[in-house]
């Protein structure tokens, strides 16, 4: 059977049947049902979080985050990335200002924020990178000291703590995407998470048309629901997430002893973290060697990602002045992969994967 990057968790069937049972006696599937409002709640108790809105995706969270807090002009980004982060800023018609990535981290150096900063940055956006924290102290300080707002995709980091505290809790907003790849998932869906309540209120209204009863129409917006469809696949799958950690957990305890003597790079998480294990990548010493493995591994039907790649930086739409130079981005997008983790992803499986590796990085 072939190995992909990942396997969607697919939770009890019977529990999916007995929440869509419940919407079949109500009749809502969407504008904000009962199984969404109480989706909504259990993820905010799990999480330990103030305020949480689901969306329909991920990058709608993204989209929403921008305008709930009214940024404009330029926005410092990261180049390593999914290329929603980057789209999202675009499409708000904002300027991704690219600044590198810290070599041990992969999230953004804030040691190169403050030279990007103009009279027209309105915000960082920047990446909790395979779920592994962003400097937040610094980028906070940054933040506070010229005046700009913060936003973290958190796509990643569904569950991750710093120091005993939801990761989520950094920033003026977090974004979470719940896609079918996710530990935790809806088939689709996404989430903002934010602190202030009057940031939380637009979210929620500009997700909903800006629109409340029959003729309360309080602001702009679009249609970011989530159904009680996708709703009810998130409530069959959260009391499992700890579960699906300490698999992925146990998968990454074993690639890390089955890998120890080759010469793959990884990242380095910050002190204080409780990682999710959602991704497993590692980096080889070349471009010309990704290559090869990556292609030994697919003749025996195992299929790792490259995730991310390319730099987001070099994306053929933008402007030639917003290709800004990043070179720890453009080498780590050329030699990285995500190796295969997943829900019962067996021992055997994995040795088969880490040997055909440890051939061709000797």
């Amino acid at each position: 059977m072939p190995i992909p990057v990942t396997r969607t968790f697919l939770p009890d069937i019977d529990q999916y049947q007995a929440y869509l049972k419940q919407i079949w006696q109500t009749a809502q599937l969407t504008n904000n049902g009962l199984l969404t409002r109480d989706l909504a709640a259990q993820i905010k108790t799990y999480l330990g979080v103030p305020h949480l809105e689901l969306v329909a995706n991920g990058t709608l969270a993204l989209q929403l985050a921008i305008k709930a807090i009214n940024l404009t002009g330029e926005i410092i980004t990261t180049p390593y990335s999914y290329v929603a982060t980057t789209n999202a800023i675009l499409w708000e018609g904002c300027e991704p200002v690219f600044v590198d990535v810290d070599e041990r981290t992969f999230c953004i150096n804030p040691n190169l924020i403050e030279a990007a900063i103009t009279e027209k940055t309105s915000a960082i956006l920047a990446t909790h990178v395979y779920g592994y924290p962003c400097d937040v102290d610094r980028i906070q300080a940054i933040a506070d000291r010229y005046g700009l707002k913060v936003i973290y995709d958190a796509a990643h980091a569904f569950g991750v703590k710093l120091n005993g505290e939801s990761l989520l809790m950094h920033g003026d907003c977090s974004t979470l995407s719940f896609h079918a790849t996710k530990l935790f998932h809806t088939a689709e869906g996404g989430a903002v998470v934010c602190k202030n309540d009057e940031i939380a209120r637009k979210v929620f209204l500009m997700g909903k048309f800006g629109h409340i009863g029959e003729d309360e129409y309080l602001d702009i917006g679009i249609n970011a629901k989530m159904s009680e469809l996708h709703a009810a696949m998130g409530l069959s799958v959260l009391p499992k997430v700890d579960e699906i950690i300490q698999a992925r957990k146990q998968c990454s305890s074993w690639y890390d002893e089955l890998l120890a003597d080759t010469h793959l790079q990884r990242p380095i998480a910050v002190e204080g973290v409780e990682y999710n294990y959602a991704y497993y990548p590692v980096v080889f010493p070349s471009h010309e060697l990704m290559l090869v493995v990556r292609d030994a591994l697919q003749k025996q039907e195992i299929y790792p990602r490259r995730y991310f790649y390319p730099s987001l930086n070099t994306l053929p739409f933008l402007r030639e002045d917003q290709r800004r130079s990043c070179p720890v981005s453009e080498t780590l997008a050329m030699r990285v992969l995500c190796l295969p983790i997943f829900t019962g992803l067996s021992h055997e499986r994995l040795k088969q994967i880490a040997t055909l590796i440890a051939c061709d990085n000797h």
